[in-house]
């Protein structure tokens, strides 16, 4: 409990409201608090969860696991991967004709994978249209700390009691992790969930799921305390801790700004600002010959194009078609989490991958293979 109360305290401290420790459960990772919550709320194959497009893969599963229905709302890239209110509406109204019941809504901010972060605007939009629909509002907010633009992060939480007593019976559920951040700990399996506006007796329900488990484990639950209850001026600590903390932001902004830079130089990539997060998404322009060749190796364009990235530069990548994406579009999705002169030549050896690529399969290409990409890089 006294882990719990400080978790509160920094929530209070954070948003400017109180938070009540007897609604905060400390879990194993937020994929824990994810996959209790939806246990909770689909209750078989009629209910239905609005998750975004592209969105982190463990909602698509868990959903498919419990045999719920993936109603997915489709972000602008434009926009740099905001909202599109209209959209969601119509994708509520039409999982309703088709018989699906929608129960809750999950947003992922800072995104991942798209590296988005959403205004306070658009999150009140966001929790009017939900308050509208009857739908639970799911906030993963796990890199709260990973910001490397001028707009704030804002919590769901704050525009929830922002929005006046007229939303105090809104439900959300909010989480965090101590697998993100600054401290990156994914291993101590650290996080907790703190719901709001949930009726008691579907609370209490939850707490008897998450009791079956015992408890979450004892280095989890330290690791959230010491990722919220930083050192403070004075302490023996706050010195050097400050240092390494910044280093390691400082860090992250110009990665952030090296890999936004660098794919936006290389001719038919394009990716939005890397405005939070550890990923950027961008999209990828591939040629008829690279498709059709892909189709005839059994996969989708680019999953053949990671798949050559692969092979030919030994950089990994996930292709967009694991997140979800606009129809007739390629993503990838990469992170700028190696060191900076790693990052770098990687990055070079991603240019000239790409370029190799794309003549190999347009009209009179030739392909530029492994041994000579070392070279080059």
């Amino acid at each position: 409990r006294s882990i719990r109360q400080r978790v509160a305290k920094f929530i209070e401290n954070r948003d400017g409201y109180s938070a009540d420790p007897n609604s905060i459960f400390l879990t194993n990772g937020a994929s824990a608090a994810i996959q209790m919550v939806l246990t909770a709320v689909i209750s078989g194959p009629q209910d239905g969860i609005l998750i975004p497009i592209p969105q982190y893969p463990i909602y698509s599963a868990l959903i498919a696991l419990l045999r719920g229905q993936r109603i997915g709302y489709e972000l602008v890239e434009e926009n740099n991967w905001g909202l599109d209110m209209d959209c969601m509406k119509r994708s509520v109204d039409q999982a309703r004709a088709d018989g699906v019941n929608p129960r809750a809504c999950v947003v992922i901010n800072p995104g991942n994978p798209v590296g988005s972060v959403l205004t306070h605007e658009q999150l009140t939009k966001l929790v009017i249209f939900c308050k509208q629909e009857g739908l639970m509002l799911m906030a993963d907010e796990v890199y709260q700390e990973n910001i490397y633009c001028d707009k704030p992060f804002v919590s769901l939480k704050k525009v929830v009691r922002d929005l006046g007593p007229e939303y105090d019976d809104f439900e959300l559920v909010s989480f965090h992790s101590t697998s993100k951040g600054m401290i990156g700990e994914c291993g101590r399996r650290g996080g907790y969930m703190e719901m709001v506006g949930v009726c008691p007796g579907v609370q209490s329900h939850v707490l008897k799921l998450a009791s079956s488990q015992l408890c979450s484990n004892l280095n989890g639950q330290l690791m959230v305390d010491l990722m919220l209850n930083e050192p403070k001026p004075g302490d023996a600590s706050h010195t050097a801790w400050k240092e390494e903390k910044d280093k390691i932001f400082n860090s992250l902004l110009r990665k952030s700004k090296m890999v936004y830079t660098k794919l936006n130089s290389i001719k038919g990539v394009s990716c939005q600002q890397v405005e939070g997060a550890m990923y950027a998404f961008p999209k990828i322009e591939l040629p008829a010959g690279a498709i059709a060749a892909a189709t005839a190796a059994g996969h989708p364009a680019d999953t053949f194009y990671a798949l050559s990235l692969l092979e030919q530069t030994g950089l990994c990548v996930v292709p967009g078609n694991g997140f979800g994406q606009k129809e007739g579009t390629f993503h990838i999705r990469l992170t700028f989490l190696p060191d900076e002169d790693e990052l770098e030549k990687a990055l070079d050896r991603f240019e000239l991958h790409h370029n190799a690529f794309v003549a190999e399969f347009s009209k009179g290409g030739i392909f530029v293979h492994d041994d000579e990409l070392a070279a080059r890089a």
